[in-house]
């Protein structure tokens, strides 16, 4: 009988030690964010800025207890390389023809914070907190940021087509930490931690359209002296810069004062025949028929140059003076 009496005395003081009971919080995150869409980008031009947004939020759960507490969540958004990239500095797009568009995703509106991820500790992810106080159970905190975009200039050799670089699953990634407190006198944790507690995928996109520009010399035939007797040549040039892989055609008008196919300077004297050719032998009229009298190529990004082959023909003489015609150019691509 002793025995059992000490017995029942262990078990009671084993009851008087244990812990209180806990709040048993639960709390879940998670995050989506719109594409990132850049639209039309001319590499012959200046950069290209857009905004997406992110939107995240948290839940609180718990059992009836659990409104004497408050929850302090720390999120961390991190964004990767990308399935079309290799590195966050620089990022890249790229297209169908293997061509690779530099791009930047950033934190702030100066484009001047890189966003990173929790692995990359010189390029950091968005952080950002959210607070449940107490009577909180089973109610939801959100909030939303800007993801701001940039494709620099300068990048002259991109070619023409849609560009693209997808961001899912490993590539973004959703890390959250939380404190729990009672009567909510408590902190956040110190930083997310590196867990993967979901993604929020997006595509980043851009499109490169052909664009060219054009600037042509004066081609000047010099001081002509006698009566026309013998041919006048001269040489001009038109400059383009067409976008890269962009087909372009080149045609050069009848100018102000034609007859039919027969070009003319006017001036004191009346007119003056002349022409344009494509080739240096001078046999091959410019014009303005694509695919016949045109010249044709292929735009690299960078200025091509044309030679425009000029003659006056021998005539009859004219009186002296200054005589001019007007040429358009006309690009097609």
């Amino acid at each position: 009988m002793p025995l059992r009496r000490l017995s029942a005395r262990a078990c009671l003081l084993a009851l008087a030690v244990l812990p209180p009971v806990a709040a048993h919080a639960v709390t879940t995150c998670s995050a989506t964010m719109t594409n990132l869409s850049f639209g039309p980008v001319d590499p012959l031009g200046g950069l290209v800025d857009t905004t997406a947004t992110i939107h995240y939020q948290c839940t609180y759960s718990s059992g009836l207890l659990g409104n004497l507490y408050g929850v302090y969540a720390r999120l961390c958004l991190s964004i990767g390389t990308g399935m079309q990239g290799s590195s966050v500095q620089p990022r890249q797009m790229t297209s169908a023809s293997g061509d690779a568009m530099t791009f930047q995703i950033y934190r702030d509106a100066a484009r001047s914070q890189v966003w990173g991820s929790v692995d990359t500790p010189g390029t950091p992810p968005l952080q950002r907190d959210l607070q449940f106080t107490i009577l909180g159970v089973g109610t939801t905190q959100s909030g939303s940021a800007t993801v701001y975009g940039r494709v620099p200039a300068g990048q002259t050799g991109l070619g023409i087509g849609a560009y693209a670089n997808s961001f899912g699953g490993i590539h973004t990634r959703l890390s959250f930490r939380y404190n729990e407190a009672l009567l909510s006198l408590g902190t956040y944790p110190s930083d997310c931690g590196t867990a993967s507690n979901g993604s929020f995928a997006f595509t980043a996109s851009a499109s490169v359209a052909p664009a060219c520009t054009v600037s042509a010399t004066t081609q000047d035939f010099g001081a002509v002296s006698g009566l026309l007797r013998v041919a006048q040549d001269a040489t001009s040039t038109v400059s383009l810069r067409c976008t890269y892989r962009a087909p372009w055609q080149v045609g050069l008008g009848a100018g102000q004062n034609a007859a039919g196919s027969v070009r003319r300077m006017t001036g004191p004297g009346g007119l003056i025949d002349y022409e344009l050719y494509r080739d240096l032998g001078r046999t091959q009229r410019w014009g303005t028929t694509l695919n016949t009298d045109t010249v044709t190529g292929t735009g690299t990004g960078a200025t091509q140059s044309l030679t425009v082959y000029g003659r006056v023909p021998a005539q009859a003489p004219r009186t002296a003076g200054t005589y001019t015609d007007t040429i358009v150019v006309t690009v097609t691509y």
